[in-house]
């Protein structure tokens, strides 16, 4: 058997929350515990002792506990968790206080601040006062077109603080994306920058935001706050002010925290959108809170003081993430701008000179620091770092080699996957147990995780097939926005196999207890009837020096599926360095089906490339 790339020491297991909690849970429960293999299947037989257990174990703040932990467990979807609770999803992140810092910023342009707990706190209760005062009330929709700033979070926190609906967009997003998104929940209120940096450039957002706000007429108050300048006319955008005229006359007062039930929606997520208009996810403030809290503090095992750094827009799930990190006691690091300008080592000199712990990013990210050829662990200090977390696609084995040769070779690396859909993962990180290569290193606890073939039956280790979830758990979506019968949110997830929740990945589960994931399970390849997992084909396509990314599709050819493989060449072909990766979308193009919702992709016009080559008509 080969070895392991990484393996934790004595002291990173004694102390690790994980093994605090397995502790804990042997002592209360009167079982044994011998392995994290152990304390997941035990989580998975007893998920009402399981869930109450970490419930306690996070400290979760609650005007009222519920007795029942969970009723109706047998349904799926419908199953109600701690049905009896009232809580506030902002007053669990809120309830670290003092000098300590929370938050610190780097914008592209090397401007950094910084808030403490308290400095937090008192923005969020000014903020949270003005929208008392504009009319905010439970259930309004608050929402942002925002760069990773600090006031995104003071938002946020302020919003949902009232029991308000929170729901960002990236300010890369065109007009008509945003629409796509914001239009569909009827917002309350607009906040945005006047601008923001992307590699080397300001790009200027009144514009797009005077013609978003056009469109929403639903919106009240746009409230705009200075990112890279604060001289800019905004009289152009309707019902604008500034952050700063909109906060004033309130005095710092104890936040008024909203105590709600624990499905209260706090977030409204989007599916992509690269096949129709995109799907409005609603999340609920306790299974948020505690799907986060559990990852934070037993996957990532994020101790008070650490410093949790991800490289995230407002427009993914994982700046959701990372902001939890304040309920667990971190500092969460935020950076807004290209991890490229003005070279790639940006982010390591932030990791270096802020003693970053926790470092999350994307596969793609890692490639592309390879690509370049950099080595961070011979130009960088990353003492402090203890765990490097990668999502977003599939960790390729050979980055895994470049994490442990270029970056840091005592480091816990953590290739993690899950969704917008759950607001959380089904396969994470676990301090205390080995990296191996390729496999993502657990299940996460709780997640009743199998892997059904075409029939729905289940595979044993070994196997490659769907990625299900057979049994309920707190951070399923409460419902879709405008889908009173539940419809379209039973079409997405368990409409394949009735009962169980089809993820739509496609992976293996292995000897170790890991997962490999080998991408969508709707774009997997199936010539000659091989079922081809994309990742499969872009892992050696992308080991060529040569070949900077590669897109990978089925088409239909001669009764057959043939496999084509689009690549782009360091110095060869001129496209735009955003090519958009998303199979499904080049496959329409190829067969000559339309691609709904363009606004969607990063680059739509990299999609007319392919509607017409010769070397591609049948």
């Amino acid at each position: 058997m080969a070895n392991s790339l990484w393996q934790p020491d004595a002291h990173t297991i004694a102390n690790a929350n994980v093994t605090r909690f397995m502790r804990e849970v042997s002592q209360n429960h009167g079982v044994t515990l011998d392995s994290y293999q152990d304390l997941h299947q035990w989580s998975v037989d007893h998920p009402r002792l399981f869930w109450g257990e970490l419930w306690s174990f996070a400290g979760i703040v609650a005007s009222e506990t519920s007795d029942v932990v969970v009723d109706r467990l047998d349904e799926m979807p419908g199953a109600r968790w701690f049905p009896n609770a009232r809580l506030n999803f902002a007053e669990n992140l809120l309830r670290h206080r003092g000098s300590g810092t929370a938050i610190v910023f780097r914008n592209e342009d090397g401007t950094t601040r910084s808030y403490t707990y308290d400095a937090l706190y008192d923005e969020v209760s000014c903020f949270a006062q003005a929208l008392r005062a504009m009319g905010v009330t439970v259930g309004d929709r608050v929402v942002a077109y925002v760069p990773n700033a600090p006031e995104a979070i003071v938002a946020m926190l302020a919003a949902t603080s009232i029991g308000a609906i929170w729901s960002s967009c990236s300010p890369d997003f065109g007009v008509q994306g945003v629409y796509d998104r914001f239009g569909q929940i009827e917002p309350k209120m607009l906040i945005s920058a006047e601008g923001y940096y992307y590699n080397g450039k300001r790009h200027d957002c009144l514009q797009k935001l005077s013609a978003i706000k056009a469109k929403l007429p639903t919106v009240e108050r746009v409230v705009v706050f200075a990112n890279t300048s604060s001289t800019q006319d905004i009289s152009g955008v309707e019902s604008s002010v500034w952050w700063q005229d909109f906060v004033a006359g309130f005095a710092v007062q104890d936040i008024d925290f909203e105590q709600l039930a624990f499905v209260h929606p706090v977030y409204i997520m989007y599916s992509s959108g690269t096949t129709g208009a995109p799907k409005c996810i609603v999340h609920g403030a306790g299974g948020t809170l505690i799907q986060h809290l559990k990852e934070h503090l037993l996957h990532t095992d994020i101790h008070p003081g650490d410093r949790l750094f991800y490289f995230t827009t407002c427009g993914w799930m994982m700046w959701n993430w990372l902001v939890s990190g304040l309920a667990s006691g971190a500092t969460l690091l935020l950076y807004d701008g290209s991890p490229f300008y003005p070279d790639g080592n940006v982010l390591f000199d932030y990791a270096q000179d802020h003693g970053m712990t926790v470092f999350g990013t994307s596969a793609k990210y890692i490639d592309a620091v390879k690509k370049a050829g950099l080595a961070p662990i011979e130009s960088h200090d990353l003492t402090g770092l203890k765990i490097m977390t990668s999502t977003g696609s599939p960790l390729v084995p050979e980055s895994f080699d470049f994490v442990y040769e270029k970056i840091k070779q005592n480091l816990c690396l953590s290739s993690i996957s899950g969704g917008t859909d759950i607001m959380g993962c089904f396969a994470l990180g676990n301090p205390t147990l080995p990296v191996w290569r390729g496999e993502l290193q657990c299940i996460g606890l709780g997640m009743r995780v199998v892997v059904l073939d075409e029939n729905g039956q289940e595979l044993p280790p070994g196997n490659k097939g769907e990625l299900a979830c057979t049994a309920s758990f707190p951070s399923m979506p409460v419902g879709f926005w405008n889908d009173p019968q539940d419809e379209k949110y039973h079409a997405a997830y368990f409409e394949k196999f009735p009962g169980v929740w089809c993820h739509g990945d496609y992976i293996e589960l292995t000897e170790h207890n890991g997962v490999i994931i080998y991408g969508r399970s709707d774009a997997v390849l199936n010539p000659g009837g091989v079922r081809i997992g994309t990742a499969e084909i872009y892992r050696q396509a992308e080991q060529i020096d040569e070949v900077v990314e590669g897109l990978v599709i089925g088409q239909q050819w001669q009764g057959d599926v043939r496999v084509v493989l689009f690549v782009r060449l360091r110095d060869g072909i001129d496209l735009d360095d955003a090519l958009v990766d998303k199979e499904l979308a080049v496959r329409n193009v190829v067969h000559g089906e339309s691609v709904k919702n363009k606004e969607a992709l990063a680059n739509p016009e990299a999609l007319d490339l392919y509607a017409n080559l010769p070397e591609l008509q049948s």
